[in-house]
């Protein structure tokens, strides 16, 4: 839309779903330095709130849609924001594989951003009616159906595989474009009834509007810095107040794990986790909890620790 015809509360609306998105990642955050237990931003309600999240941005992107190309698709603006979003989602993808690539994030929110936004436009002018109906049908989807033809990587994309890829955000077509075309729909649907109104002007106090406005038309950029800072903060935090010794030794037993259980039996990885940390605290070498191995000479004692460690584990198998 036009400048002098913007709806303000969408703009506060998306201001408030990136602050949302951004207290979520902190708490990814102080799992991942130790302060709070492995898996806590994956389950309960920790698991729920980043699914609203998603689904707002998604559900932002249809509308804005609508209001921005509802008269007629205006292709350089949409062009030049695809560009920048596809940028920024391969930039995302690229230093995840270096700096996380067990987790690296091949189709997270920006990904789907920019997949909705151009599969978006065949429903501008599309029956309201079929396009809730498409929506509701995506959404659903991987709850009944989920096949292993999708099971390989070029096609994780889609989200019906049978199994859900390990990335610390993943974003398929399936359901959350659904999201994207509620959002097309509840435009279309504000548009024809008058209720874009309701959109219009701005929230109290005047500088929390001001805030949040600022935030929701800078979205790309508050995206894409604000991992950058609060990892920094924490970065520096952690050197002055590291989490609890028992909370950095259960969090290395989860994670180790997690990551052993990939390739054997859950069990087994446990005594072998367990063994881990009993040699590594026994050596006095504590700071591996934390952090990888900073010296050949600790990568060398832990690459021992580890083949007792496999004894133990092997020992310790039922006889057949």
């Amino acid at each position: 839309m036009k400048s002098d015809t913007r709806l303000g509360r969408l703009d506060i609306a998306r201001g408030v779903a990136l602050i949302a998105m951004a207290i979520y990642h902190l708490g990814w955050d102080l799992e991942f330095f130790g302060y709070l237990a492995q898996g806590s931003a994956s389950q309960g309600w920790w698991r729920i709130f980043a699914r609203c999240i998603a689904s707002s941005f998604l559900f932002l992107v249809g509308f804005s849609l609508v209001l921005a190309h509802a008269r007629g698709i205006l292709w350089q603006p949409f062009m030049k924001r695809l560009a920048q979003v596809v940028l920024a989602a391969a930039a995302i993808s690229l230093l995840t594989w270096v700096f996380m690539p067990q987790g690296f994030i091949f189709f997270g929110i920006l990904h789907q951003i920019a997949l909705a936004s151009l599969l978006g436009l065949l429903f501008l002018r599309s029956p309201v009616s079929l396009t809730i109906l498409l929506a509701t049908a995506i959404i659903a989807t991987p709850v009944y159906y989920r096949a292993e033809f999708f099971n390989h990587p070029v096609l994780w994309w889609v989200g019906l595989s049978s199994i859900n890829p390990i990335s610390n955000d993943y974003v398929p077509l399936f359901p959350w474009f659904g999201a994207a075309l509620l959002g097309i729909a509840s435009a279309r649907i504000m548009q024809a009834t008058g209720l874009l109104r309701l959109l219009q002007g701005g929230i109290k106090p005047q500088w929390l509007e001001r805030l949040l406005t600022f935030i929701g038309r800078h979205s790309l950029i508050f995206y894409l810095v604000h991992q950058p800072v609060l990892i920094g903060l924490l970065y520096g935090f952690s050197a002055i107040f590291p989490p609890s010794p028992a909370m950095q030794a259960a969090n290395f037993v989860n994670q180790c794990t997690v990551q052993c259980s990939a390739n054997g039996d859950e069990q087994l990885c446990r005594v072998y986790c367990g063994c881990m940390l009993e040699t590594i605290e026994a050596n006095n070498l504590s700071n591996l909890l934390r952090s990888p191995a900073a010296t050949d000479e600790e990568r060398q004692k832990l690459s021992a620790f580890s083949a007792q460690c496999v004894t133990k584990m092997q020992e310790g198998q039922p006889v057949q």
